[in-house]
């Protein structure tokens, strides 16, 4: 347990760079439009660019991590910013969708180092009854860049162009850097990790069980949200202006429920609080099959929805942290990219199922894959459980 609290702007600095790199990484959500019409392609492969940077990030977040595990944390972020910000201005610069390709990939190994390790950085530095807590203070930088960041990065990009979004990520990370530089105590190291380590968290199946209900749980989300909108639009007829609001307290939730997740994880409990999620996000997902609904009662079941969902994130943090302490930053970078392939599965299936049935049909394969969620969180408890008494 640490002896002493932390710098006291090291959390703020901490979500600021997270805020930066959520803004930087999910920008493309809403420009995607521009940069097909600017390089005369369609927006399917426009929207390419988020899988390149989901899939680079998946395979190289772990791996960073692991080959910089014996490197002082304030290097290894101050470094894995300057990657990120460097990939927004090549981003700003690039010639063609190619290229631009690879600048994303660029970005998701700056962003794969610096996620994971803000996060190992805060736990460790905390008592564990404050860990969930903090670790949502650290998150509320992607939450917010989420909610507020992604619609103002994309006003921008319609605006004066999507050039200049990218450019406005790659300016804000120059004060970021500094703030990084100047509050992370310089030296800081924990048990170092390695190469050895990521092998023997992969092949050690009750840990992994439990770093990829990341996946399962999120999937389930993703089944509706990806196609939230056209849901809206055909189940509500809302047009702009009423998708807008709906995103928009979406994201106002997603913010609560960051913190929400934080606090009631210590206060019952970080398994508890995930066998809670569940359940509600159970008992909630059904009514996105059951729409239209009057619009008032519609915008405070998104509310709600949204921090049940995002309450998850903190919670499951807390939970890997206290499997194995020594290996935070492995298992953080693991379940780092779990978010990325439960995002990837969700939006997978939600296609299939529009194409095969309906959207109305979502809400109900949402509910299905989070039942599914419950029985993996169940069985993944016990498996740890087990493995931590032998």
């Amino acid at each position: 347990m640490p002896d002493a609290s932390p710098p006291r702007l090291l959390i703020p600095t901490l979500s600021a760079v997270n805020f930066i790199v959520g803004m930087g990484a999910f920008l493309v959500v809403g420009i995607i439009e521009p940069i097909a019409d600017d390089f005369g392609v369609s927006d399917g492969q426009s929207g390419a660019l988020l899988t390149t940077y989901a899939i680079l990030y998946a395979i190289m977040s772990p791996l960073l991590v692991s080959l910089t595990g014996r490197i002082g944390r304030r290097r290894v972020l101050a470094a894995g910013l300057v990657v990120f910000g460097l990939s927004a201005l090549f981003s700003a610069l690039a010639p063609s969708l190619l290229t631009l390709h690879f600048t994303r990939g660029m970005a998701a190994m700056g962003a794969g180092v610096i996620t994971p390790i803000t996060a190992a950085v805060a736990a460790m530095l905390v008592p564990p009854e404050k860990r969930a807590r903090t670790l949502a203070a650290v998150f509320a930088g992607l939450t917010i860049a989420q909610a507020v960041g992604i619609p103002i990065g994309g006003w921008i990009a319609y605006t004066f162009g999507w050039r200049i979004a990218f450019a406005i990520v790659a300016g804000l990370s120059l004060p970021a850097l500094y703030l990084l530089w100047t509050i992370v105590p310089a030296g800081l190291s924990f048990s170092p990790v390695s190469l050895r380590d990521l092998g023997n968290t992969l092949r050690d199946l009750p840990t992994m069980a439990a770093v990829l209900f990341t996946a399962t749980f999120l999937a389930s989300i993703f089944t509706v949200y990806t196609y939230f909108a056209p849901l809206l639009a055909e189940m509500m007829g809302f047009a702009r202006d009423g998708i807008t609001l709906a995103l928009f307290i979406f994201g106002l939730g997603a913010i609560a429920g960051n913190y929400v997740g934080g606090a009631l994880s210590d206060r019952i409990g970080a398994s508890r609080t995930l066998l809670w999620l569940t359940l509600l996000q159970i008992a909630t997902l059904p009514v996105l099959s059951f729409l239209p609904l009057p619009v008032i009662f519609l915008m405070g079941f998104t509310f709600v929805w949204s921090v049940i969902g995002w309450s998850f994130g903190a919670a499951q943090q807390a939970r890997l942290v206290a499997l194995d302490p020594a290996r935070a930053p492995v298992l953080l970078s693991l379940n780092a990219a779990s978010i990325y392939v439960g995002a990837a599965a969700g939006s997978a299936l939600g296609a299939v199922v529009i194409d095969r049935s309906s959207t109305s049909a979502l809400g109900i394969a949402a509910t299905a894959v989070m039942i599914a969620g419950l029985a993996h969180l169940i069985a993944s408890d016990r498996a740890t459980a087990r493995h931590t008494r032998s």
